[in-house]
């Protein structure tokens, strides 16, 4: 019972923040200008490498998954699965709200993808021309593992280091050529491409189950 009421009011939190964050997007000029300047260099490059990239992140996290205690997360400890931000939960499983939820939750999610991925971004890519090849593998298991504050088993989060370190490529990549500003925005568009492929699929996925095409 106290799980469930845990559950639940981790769940109200998060969407509570996600539907504040798009509102605030969608009522401030420079938040809606700023996700358009993002998604409008978006290019082909920048999702040709995102398969390779998850399949990485997915194969590495099932392994470390196996390691005893990497498997910890304190949202699947409640209940949940994945990512609370998702919100997805083993307590309304078998109802219409085990797609219903997380659908709402991806729709609300996806506009503001770019803001998210910029945040990240700024927090642990930029200035990365000034760091030595020791502190970008620190920031990158770092942007990893705060991951897990969010609930992810402590085996994924790590594992999402990988994903850290090509958004790191991507950022270095074009500082070398273009400067600051502009390498911060290329991280910032290959991270969105990275997180837009995997909402895009969730949502294919949530629509086969609400069909029943999937289970």
């Amino acid at each position: 019972m106290f799980t469930d009421l845990l559950t639940v009011a981790v769940l109200a939190l998060v969407g509570t923040r996600l539907v504040s964050v798009a509102t605030q997007t969608a009522r401030t000029a420079a938040m809606r200008q700023r996700v358009v300047t993002i998604l409008r260099g978006l290019r082909l490059h920048h999702f040709l490498l995102v398969p390779v990239a998850l399949t990485l992140v997915v194969t590495v996290a099932t392994l470390l998954l196996r390691i005893p205690g990497l498997s910890f997360g304190w949202w699947t400890a409640i209940g949940g699965q994945g990512n609370p931000v998702i919100g997805v939960t083993d307590k309304t499983s078998g109802t219409p709200l085990e797609w219903l939820v997380p659908m709402l939750f991806v729709i609300v999610l996806i506009p503001i993808l770019p803001l998210f991925a910029e945040r990240e971004e700024v927090m642990f890519r930029q200035g990365a021309e000034h760091w030595s090849w020791p502190h970008r593998v620190y920031k990158c298991v770092q942007f990893g593992l705060v991951h897990a504050l969010i609930g992810i088993p402590i085996g994924v989060a790590l594992a999402l280091s990988i994903g850290g370190a090509y958004f790191m490529t991507a950022y270095v990549r074009v500082y070398r050529r273009d400067g600051g500003e502009a390498a911060l925005l290329e991280s910032t568009r290959a991270h969105t491409a990275y997180n837009l492929s995997i909402a895009v699929l969730l949502f294919v996925y949530l629509v086969a189950v609400a069909t029943g095409v999937a289970t």
